[in-house]
């Protein structure tokens, strides 16, 4: 991807911006850091997706929980967070935590040590996990931000949210590009998909209309090891 950034690339290439007046980093495994506040957050990890879907008869390779899980566990070993919080449908469904095998748990387990965890409830996963460390709320209200799962519909200033599954196209040289992305016109934010099985929706789709100023809006696309600031006017539908 060879796109000009109209944010500031931060330290190893990762895209710094602003959330109303708060800076962030946008992790290109997807998770958006706040280092002023200790902050780290992910959205939609959608864990057991794939044992979810098996018990449907839909096979696909069971390994969406330990991608997940390591991608995560390597943002925190980035960032160093004091804070995290996983924005809702973290689970893919309300058995999805006592599905989960213990290695993972484990592994979340390490992950919450020595930090404050939250679980944001979403609609996939309303009620809090069983078994699992962190605190379940509905929302959370950190400094200037307000971080919940599903975006108002009300323009709110500082809000960070998830459940669209935020994804960008671009066209380049005549060749389509399509990532998952960071959508935000500084005001609020919503996050893309962190889950291995998750897809993502153009932010260009109906879904998003009326969250952003459309003369701000700005994609950060996730790359293999950075993320890529695209002005909403390069973004392309489809």
């Amino acid at each position: 991807m060879n796109v000009a950034a109209r944010a500031g690339m931060g330290h190893r290439g990762r895209a710094g911006l602003e959330v109303a007046g708060e800076p962030a980093v946008c992790d290109h495994s997807g998770a958006l850091y706040f280092p002023g506040l200790g902050l780290l957050v992910a959205s939609d990890l959608h864990l057991e997706k794939g044992s979810s879907l098996a018990r449907r008869g839909v096979l696909l390779p069971p390994y969406d929980t330990a991608a997940t899980i390591a991608r995560l566990g390597a943002a925190i070993a980035r960032h160093a967070p004091r804070v995290v919080v996983s924005l809702g449908d973290s689970f893919h469904d309300g058995g999805a935590a006592d599905r989960m095998p213990s290695m993972f748990r484990e592994a979340l387990a390490s992950m919450m040590s020595g930090r404050d965890w939250f679980w944001v409830c979403g609609n996939h996963d309303p009620d809090a996990p069983r078994g699992l460390g962190g605190e379940s709320v509905r929302e959370i209200a950190v400094s200037s931000l307000v971080l919940r799962h599903e975006p108002s519909a009300a323009p709110v200033l500082g809000e960070i949210a998830g459940h669209l599954h935020p994804g960008a196209r671009i066209v380049q040289r005549g060749r389509s590009l399509r990532r998952r992305c960071f959508a935000t016109d500084g005001l609020r934010l919503v996050m893309p998909a962190f889950g291995a099985f998750t897809g993502s929706l153009n932010v260009l789709d109906a879904a998003f209309s009326g969250l952003f100023r459309r003369d701000s809006l700005t994609a950060h696309m996730l790359g293999e090891a950075r993320t890529y600031a695209v002005p909403g006017s390069q973004l392309k539908p489809g």
